[in-house]
């Protein structure tokens, strides 16, 4: 026991930097999970979600405990010299010869570390076996690959060691985590896919902020590549002239175009599609609360152009705003015109 104990112990501090992360990233990379489940199911369980973020937990505490701790100081692995890659797949057979149970600890948690990827694979995504285990061998590369390269690069010499026999127990673990997928549902089954998920008018707050983010990155690569398109072509001119055009001297252009994308993407777009934006079409949800027509239809989307402005300019602020007139009133600000 005190074997286990000081093993786990030397993963303390690489567990507590997941920990310390996961407020801050679990938001920004749950919401992608979310919109895939939503895109899927057409719907969102509590279980369900709170299942995605606890994948998140995990995703950084894989990173964390394979990456950390990162090379310091002027001399060591990484930094002035490597560590060889362990390319012998039967390389354990002479730990445990040399070891004996003392080099268990080591080999359990390999595989200990990919149940929860195959579990996740198996119940949250529904994935079958083959996929499962591709996805298990291709995360451990990718690992092994981070750790071989100095991540990528990053650091001069390998500072942990690429080893082969980790692929296979990873491997090994994705497919003990999938079985156990595989036994949990038929204990407690799955929601079952419904088949083809129609478009719903009752949109709940947290499907709406995900849609929200979905349009969020379609609006910023459109503002970006239009502001470098402008800047492209007022250099161009500029040079030509010897100075740049005097309206695009004043940084305010840039906010200028920013409302229009955003009129285009939550105005336009809905307004053409039946209130269904980009992001709103991929997790099945439309705007349009109740039919409207002529000015209502019109005041409707100026009135949500408003508030969506608001929270994407004031987000911090916004964001708890809207969520907390969602929770007392059930619609959203715009909902509520006529």
């Amino acid at each position: 026991m005190g074997m286990v104990k000081r093993f786990l112990g030397s993963y303390s501090e690489n567990f507590a930097v997941a920990l310390g992360l996961w407020p801050f990233m679990s938001l920004a990379l749950t919401l992608p999970i979310l919109a895939y489940l939503y895109h899927r199911d057409g719907r969102l369980r509590l279980g369900t979600a709170v299942g995605a973020y606890l994948t998140v937990l995990y995703g950084l505490g894989l990173v964390c405990l394979t990456l950390y701790p990162l090379p310091s100081g002027d001399s060591g692995p990484g930094i002035t010299y490597g560590i060889p890659p362990q390319l012998n797949p039967l390389a354990f057979v002479g730990d445990l010869r040399r070891e004996g149970v003392a080099a268990l600890p080591q080999i359990l948690a390999n595989v200990v570390f990919f149940v929860p990827l195959g579990f996740i694979a198996g119940r949250l995504f529904r994935w079958g076996l083959a996929r499962t285990a591709l996805a298990g061998l291709a995360v451990s590369l990718l690992v092994e690959t981070a750790q071989l390269t100095g991540v990528f690069g990053i650091y001069a010499y390998a500072y942990r060691t690429f080893d082969v026999d980790d692929l296979i127990y990873n491997t090994a673990g994705a497919l003990v985590g999938w079985l156990l997928a595989a036994a949990a549902a038929r204990v407690l089954p799955p929601d079952e896919e419904a088949g083809p998920v129609p478009v719903t008018d009752e949109p709940g707050f947290v499907r709406r902020m995900v849609a929200l983010w979905i349009d969020s990155l379609v609006m910023a690569v459109a503002w970006v590549v239009l502001v470098s398109g402008v800047q492209a072509l007022a250099s161009a001119v500029g040079a030509s002239r010897g100075d740049l055009p005097g309206p695009l001297g004043d940084q305010r252009w840039m906010l200028l175009l920013g409302a229009v994308v955003l009129v285009v993407v939550e105005g336009v777009v809905p307004a053409l599609r039946a209130g269904r934006t980009l992001g709103g079409g991929f997790v099945r949800m439309t705007c349009e609360t109740r039919p409207r027509r002529g000015w209502r239809r019109a005041l409707f989307y100026v009135g949500r152009l408003v508030v969506l402005g608001a929270v994407l300019a004031w987000p911090f602020a916004g964001v708890p705003l809207a969520a907390l007139f969602y929770a007392l009133v059930r619609q959203m600000p715009y909902d509520l015109l006529p």
